[in-house]
């Protein structure tokens, strides 16, 4: 597979990629953002897999130890589509990243997709979401294994609004799912790695051996 893929170039609005990379790690008890992931930290891992995708944009958001992890960034940063933004207010929650960084996108997007970066996701899942997404027009696209939704989710730039408009009490973007769950299509894939979510050391331990698979 080619190191990098160009945006569409057909004239038709692309999808806008947003990393969220600001939290805290309290349940690891370390960044997250650090962790070893084929070879080099956890957070370059995802951008350059996001920069080998048709991905319009990639808004990378950061806050917490901002100062260490955006040196890394910018090592990998191989795009002029891709850009670091700091959400001042990464303590109240991880909607506070969502809206950062929807609100840096710099383009006028046809969709976004919302990826952490403890969700480890090789290219090819991500352009598989992004070709499904983009096919059909879908209001939201999901991964899904063994009939389980998994991450990242997608959403049509039509829910803009909507998803600037989330609050950590409204359970984030899920409202944003649940008031779609008639318009959402469901992206199946065999590897179970679409439903990882790394939060603790047994769920990195365990992300590392399917990775490894």
């Amino acid at each position: 597979m080619p190191e990098t893929s160009d945006p569409d170039c057909s004239g038709q609005a692309g999808i806008g990629a947003v990393l969220l990379a600001a939290g805290e790690s309290t349940r690891m008890g370390r960044p997250k953002q650090l962790l070893e992931w084929a070879g080099r930290p956890l957070v370059q891992y995802q951008v350059q897999e996001l920069q080998a995708t048709s991905a319009q944009e990639i808004v990378v958001v950061l806050g917490h130890e901002a100062d260490l992890l955006e040196p890394l960034v910018e090592q990998v940063m191989k795009s002029p589509r891709t850009h670091a933004v700091i959400n001042p207010d990464y303590r109240q929650g991880k909607t506070t990243s969502i809206k950062t960084g929807l609100r840096n996108l710099r383009t006028a997007v046809g969709g976004v997709m919302l990826l952490a970066v403890d969700q480890p996701r090789p290219r090819h899942i991500l352009q598989r979401l992004i070709d499904a997404h983009l096919t059909d027009e879908t209001l939201v696209s999901v991964p899904t294994c063994g009939g389980k939704h998994g991450h990242p989710p997608l959403f049509h730039a039509s829910l803009l609004g909507e998803l600037l408009s989330i609050t950590e009490e409204r359970q984030g973007i899920r409202e944003v799912i649940e008031r779609h769950r008639d318009g959402l299509r469901a992206v199946a894939f065999d590897s179970p790695l679409v439903l990882t979510n790394i939060n603790t050391p047994d769920d990195y331990r365990r992300a590392r051996e399917l990775a490894d698979a």
